[in-house]
């Protein structure tokens, strides 16, 4: 797929990027090399192949879903700058 100079315009537009008119034929270029290596990459058989998570294998550490010492509200409400009624008390910002 080969991009235009006037297609570049318009996506440097849509992405809100100011882009030079002297410098659009080369975003074009790069946007068409991009889309190329895309289209490469959609020739590759991929089937059983499992989806990574990391380029490593390996597994997130999993904690037992417990319930832990509650009742602790006095002192992490000791550390708000401000707390009322057993809240963090905060500035208003919407009127």
């Amino acid at each position: 797929m080969s991009i235009d100079t006037e297609t570049a315009r318009k996506v440097a537009h849509l992405a809100r990027i100011r882009v030079e008119e002297e410098r659009l034929p080369g975003l074009a270029q790069e946007f068409s090399a991009i889309l190329g290596f895309i289209e490469e990459l959609n020739e590759v058989d991929v089937k059983g192949v499992e989806p990574m998570v990391s380029v490593s294998p390996m597994r997130l550490k999993r904690r037992k879903d417990v319930v832990t010492d509650g009742n602790r509200q006095e002192e992490i409400l000791a550390n708000a700058p401000d707390a009322r009624e057993g809240f963090f008390a905060v500035p208003k910002v919407v009127e």
